[in-house]
């Protein structure tokens, strides 16, 4: 079996687990009196990526996804996923046990509000709710006729007797170079924006915005350089980051030390209470404050202003420096993924290989290009119908092997410089005259979005349905958003700037977008194609505003055999040509033998 530095294929799920720790969890609640708890997949900082010992719900429920909800009552249980995990779940986890409940069809609340007893009592842990989010449980426990209860320490983890222990990995400096703007710089930006809000403090809760804001890295989660911690930050006044002291070493508390106090977390909740003192208003990030904070702020007597966190719109509009490390990472990844197809294509048609096969080799490509700090995700590598599950991840018990039809690799890379994405749909044989046309309907979607313009103002939303056109046409869709943004050494899936129907941020010059419509068939095979776009800035004669564009920043072929040309238009046609030539140009050189020629043949033109 090929080995993977940076993921594990192993079953690390067991069903059979499931119902004892059910039942261990009821009993705890017994003990404390209450009659049903609410188990979200989220740790202190409500992270996409969580620490082992924060992955609660994968351990009561055996679900794997990167969100979800469970719901457990002393005579009946639900989990709830969104639109991403609805096969999955039914495949990880013991349906006799905990009902799976689509969450946008019936959101936890709603379901709380429904089967909750009167005069029930319903645990949660403060820490790992949003203020927003426990207002929504109080009023479901309410209606119900029941009470919600905020327990002091977690019972899942008085029951868990092999959880992991906090991760303590070394933080480092990030290099200007790559930041492009001091840590002292951003302070000052940031001050402003406060003074603007008229807001006398910060609690930076989002290690995204830690990380960001003072220059730093980490490796507290998989796959995002996270050193987890928060930062308060007085306007006018000098920052503290609590942070556990054995992760900062002398190079990083030297760079810290004209800009910030370093104070154990344990610390934070009497700082907080400090800050908030004499009705001092203190902004609190609505998407990944913990409800424990709004908690501490109102019991000082201070004002919790609960809302966007400034950092978030400041990350996410890429510097000049940022844009650049953000293009020369595309392109040396786009070697190495360029690699990998070509390498794909010489072997899957012998039938010997398997999903993990595919995964570790690209994996491979990508270390050999020397700069490879640890890919940005699990890769999602699915033959046949996985690849109808959007989220896929293979185990050894799930691994297939390749055979005829389409296989989907969707993967990046964590490059100091930058951040990568990308997900290819390839052709194993010949694939079917449907496989084709839905294949295409996707790349319509797909090519609609990077030839999009659009006035400075527009959101994400109200590009989605450019992309979902061509599907709906044929009475098709998929059940993801079309794009999110991207970070710049930093998460794969970085706010507030998306494309879907929720995407209301509006777009600004310098964020990073996915551009990934996709199409699954159930059983049968999924389609998913990525690239990575930069918002611009459009000069268009006879324009009487300000009008924005796309950059695609990422190269590599599209699979021309899975391409319906007489479906294109002219234009589409057009666009495909000229990404294919753009992509030769660019990647020829770093190619050699068997590879460039298979470029060559790979980026031909439609129909040639």
């Amino acid at each position: 079996m090929r080995q993977s530095r940076f993921q594990a294929f192993d079953n690390d799920r067991d069903p059979a687990a499931c119902g004892p720790h059910l039942a261990a969890l009821r009993h705890e609640l017994r003990r404390r009196g209450l009659d049903g708890f609410v188990v979200p997949r989220a740790d202190e900082h409500q992270g996409e990526y969580v620490p082992p010992h924060a992955e609660r719900l994968a351990w009561l429920t055996g679900f794997g996804g990167s969100a979800g909800t469970a719901v457990v009552l002393m005579d009946k249980a639900a989990i709830f996923v969104d639109g991403r995990y609805t096969l999955q779940v039914r495949e990880q986890v013991d349906t006799e046990l905990f009902a799976p409940v689509a969450s946008n069809e019936m959101p936890p609340a709603a379901w709380i509000g429904e089967n909750l007893p009167q005069g029930a009592k319903l645990g949660y842990d403060p820490w790992l709710h949003t203020p927003a989010a426990v207002d929504r449980l109080a009023r479901a426990a309410e209606d119900a006729g029941g009470t919600l209860v905020p327990v002091a320490d977690n019972p899942v983890d008085a029951i868990w007797s092999d959880r992991p222990v906090p991760p303590r990995a070394p933080a480092r400096p990030y290099p200007l170079i790559f930041a492009g703007v001091s840590a002292a710089d951003k302070l000052s930006q940031l001050n402003e924006k406060l003074a603007k809000a008229r807001s006398d403090a910060l609690v930076v809760s989002d290690p995204h915005n830690l990380a960001w804001l003072f220059n730093l890295r980490g490796a507290d989660v998989a796959h995002t350089p996270l050193a987890l911690g928060y930062a308060l930050v007085p306007r006018g006044g000098r920052a503290t980051i609590f942070i556990d002291e054995d992760k900062i070493g002398t190079e990083l508390r030297e760079a810290l030390a004209p800009l910030a106090d370093i104070a154990s977390p344990d610390t934070l909740l009497a700082a907080l209470a400090t800050a908030a003192a004499g009705g001092r208003r203190v902004r609190l990030d609505a998407a990944t404050a913990a409800a424990a904070l709004r908690e501490t702020v109102s019991a000082a007597g201070g004002t919790a202003d609960v809302g966007d966190d400034p950092i978030s719109l400041m990350k996410a509009v890429k510097n000049e420096a940022e844009k650049a490390g953000a293009r020369a990472a595309q392109r040396r990844d786009a070697v190495a993924v360029t690699r990998f197809l070509a390498w794909f294509a010489r072997e899957a048609p012998g039938g010997s290989l398997t999903e993990i096969d595919a995964a570790v080799a690209l994996e491979n490509f990508r270390a050999e290009t020397n700069a490879l700090v640890d890919i940005s995700f699990d890769t999602i590598a699915g033959a046949g119908p996985n690849a109808a599950l959007p989220h896929y991840h293979v185990t050894m018990a799930s691994n297939r092997r390749i055979g005829e039809g389409i296989f989907l690799i969707d993967s990046g890379a964590q490059y100091e410089d930058g951040t990568t994405d990308i997900t290819r749909t390839l052709a194993v044989g010949t694939p079917s005259a449907e496989m084709r046309e839905r294949f295409t309907r996707v790349l319509k979607g797909h090519i609609a979005i990077a030839t999009a313009v659009f006035p400075k103002g527009t959101s994400g939303a109200q590009l989605d349905s450019f992309a979902r056109r061509p599907l709906w046409e044929a009475g098709l869709d998929f059940d993801h958003g079309t794009g999110h943004g991207v970070g710049a050494f930093l998460s794969v899936h970085e706010g507030p700037h998306r494309i879907s129907k929720l995407g209301t941020t509006p777009l600004e010059p310098g964020v990073i977008l996915s551009n990934e419509p996709g199409y699954y068939k159930e059983g049968e095979y999924g389609i998913r194609i990525e690239n990575l776009v930069l918002v611009e800035e459009r000069d268009m004669p006879g324009a009487d505003r300000p009008m924005l564009g796309f950059e695609t920043l990422t190269l590599a072929p599209i699979d021309l055999a899975l391409v319906e040309p007489s479906l294109l238009s002219d234009e589409e046609r057009a666009w495909l040509d000229a990404y294919h030539a753009r992509v030769r140009e660019a990647l020829m050189p770093a190619l050699e033998g068997a590879d460039r020629a298979w470029l060559v043949e790979a980026t031909r033109t439609v129909g040639g």
